[in-house]
């Protein structure tokens, strides 16, 4: 493969095939290591931002996906999951700051 073949292929990509190819390889991978920050954590604290972040994530696979589809409901799955998260952090600090 010479580098005009490279070249021409960058250049034919369009926006859903750099988000196939690109984008969501990228947050699977960010999505592993967060899970072994997930399981080896050493204090309570980092396994709850390990979850934020997971949420995190999977909102950005919602965003991803509502691009490629061109189907806003992924948005607002995406934002309810969002609601979720927040309420769940919260309630996780809550929990971390009382030592229950």
């Amino acid at each position: 493969m010479t580098y005009a073949d490279i070249t021409s292929f960058i250049l034919s990509l369009t926006f859903t095939d750099v988000l196939t190819l690109i984008v969501m390889p990228c947050i699977g991978l960010a999505t592993l290591m967060t899970l072994v920050r997930l399981v080896r954590g050493p204090t309570l604290v980092d396994r709850v931002i390990a979850l934020d972040l997971l949420n995190t994530f999977g909102i950005g696979v919602l965003a991803v996906q509502s691009m490629i589809t061109g189907r806003a409901v992924y948005l607002d799955i995406g934002l309810v999951l969002g609601l979720v998260a927040f309420l769940a952090t919260i309630a996780f600090a809550y929990y971390i700051q009382r030592g229950l």
